[in-house]
C-alpha cells in the first residue's frame, strides 16, 4: 500500500489542481484531444514526482479528468 504523509498529500493535490486550472482555461477543453492529453502528461509527471507507482497513476489520471469534468458542467 502506498504511503504518503498529509503534508505531500496536499501539496500534490495543489499542483494537480494548478496543472487542471491551467489546462482548461478553453471553453472546449473537454472536446480537444490535443488539450486532454496534455492533462494527461502533466499529472503524470507530476505524479511520478510525487512518487506514485506507474500502475497507479492511469486511475488516479481518469479521476483527475472525471472531476474536472463534472466540475465544468455544475459550475
Amino acid at each position: 500500500m502506498l504511503k504518503i504523509k498529509l503534508n505531500t498529500v496536499l501539496e500534490l493535490a495543489k499542483a494537480i489542481k494548478a496543472i487542471v486550472d491551467a489546462k482548461t482555461t478553453y471553453t472546449d477543453w473537454s472536446d480537444r484531444e490535443d488539450i486532454k492529453a496534455e492533462l494527461k502528461m502533466a499529472t503524470l509527471v507530476k505524479l511520478a514526482e510525487f512518487g506514485y507507482p506507474p500502475v497507479t497513476m492511469e486511475a488516479v489520471y481518469k479521476n483527475v479528468l472525471e472531476q474536472a469534468e463534472n466540475f465544468k458542467r455544475n459550475r
